[in-house]
């Protein structure tokens, strides 16, 4: 039997990963029948498990045929899944020579962007092999030392107004980070060409409302979640669209889960693979506007 791991949609949201026998067993419960979507690493896109030889007893069936001018099917995520893998004793001592150059400041940019050329190649897209970044820390010289130098001087004035507004700035930085970062993925050596059309005011409205949403004890998990899918939305010149389908409900629980085991310092490497690991699950690649209807 195959080791593969599988995902399937059910109302409109993706189920899984499950192993293949665990898959079985819900195709025998009648969980997963013929006509449920299903998906697993190496596949080109979503397909209905009675297509697929041997998953379905009884054998493959021909795909079916949609009425005219019916809708899309909800939850068809074409694209599948993204998925991440690294060492754990690698990111332990790249994260903390990253941690060290930004404690150290001024070796800050360059080590960035070394451990970002490290990770970015650890995530599977379908159907973009060989993910990585070509941004040179150059670019963030100006930005990073600019507000460095800022900083200081607003704490030589020792102005209230002037510390909040800098907290604005510094979210203005992160977003033109986030754009730049976009902008630099490539695939095969070649760029992708995506870009990120987010507006700088959205990225700080979403940001003071995770703030605010802290004081609601558990209600920063939905808003981060609908921050996430805010993002994804802008993520432009890709043919399918961007989703992050996950739930706040279990951003909350895997979030306070990896918080309590990091208490124990030596965890957290697993706990941020774990974390990452779902995150990624749960970013998939949509037929544009197929979604609409989930």
């Amino acid at each position: 039997m195959s080791n593969r791991s599988w995902f399937y949609a059910s109302s409109g949201q993706q189920q899984g990963p499950y192993p293949e026998a665990q898959l079985r067993d819900l195709i025998t419960r009648g969980m997963v029948t013929a006509d449920t979507l299903v998906w697993t690493e190496g596949m080109s896109g979503w397909q209905r498990a009675g297509e697929i030889p041997g998953l379905v007893p009884g054998g493959s069936s021909p795909p079916s045929v949609p009425h005219p001018g019916a809708p899309p099917m909800a939850g068809s995520y074409s694209g599948g899944p993204l998925s991440i893998d690294f060492g754990i004793l690698e990111f332990t001592w790249r994260s903390i020579v990253l941690l060290l150059g930004l404690i150290f400041i001024i070796p800050a940019p360059w080590v960035l962007v070394w451990y970002i050329k490290w990770i970015v190649p650890c995530v599977r897209v379908p159907g973009r092999p060989n993910l990585s970044f070509e941004g040179q820390a150059m670019t963030l010289v100006p930005w990073f030392f600019g507000f460095v130098v800022l900083m200081i001087g607003v704490g030589f004035i020792g102005s209230q107004l002037l510390s909040n507004l800098m907290i604005l700035v510094q979210m203005a930085l992160y977003w033109l980070f986030l754009k730049w970062f976009i902008a630099n993925l490539a695939s095969n050596g070649q760029p992708l060409e995506l870009s990120f059309s987010g507006s700088v005011w959205a990225y700080l409205g979403w940001a003071i409302l995770a703030a605010i949403s802290v004081i609601t004890i558990i209600g920063w998990a939905w808003v981060y979640v609908a921050w996430l899918r805010w993002f994804c939305r802008n993520i432009q010149g890709t043919r399918r669209e961007v989703l992050f389908i996950g739930s706040g409900l279990e951003f909350l629980w895997r979030a306070i889960v990896a918080a309590l085991v990091s208490f124990f310092i030596i965890p957290i490497p697993w706990m941020y693979r774990w974390m990452s690991q779902w995150l990624a699950s749960q970013t998939v690649l949509a037929e544009r506007g197929a979604h609409a209807n989930a």
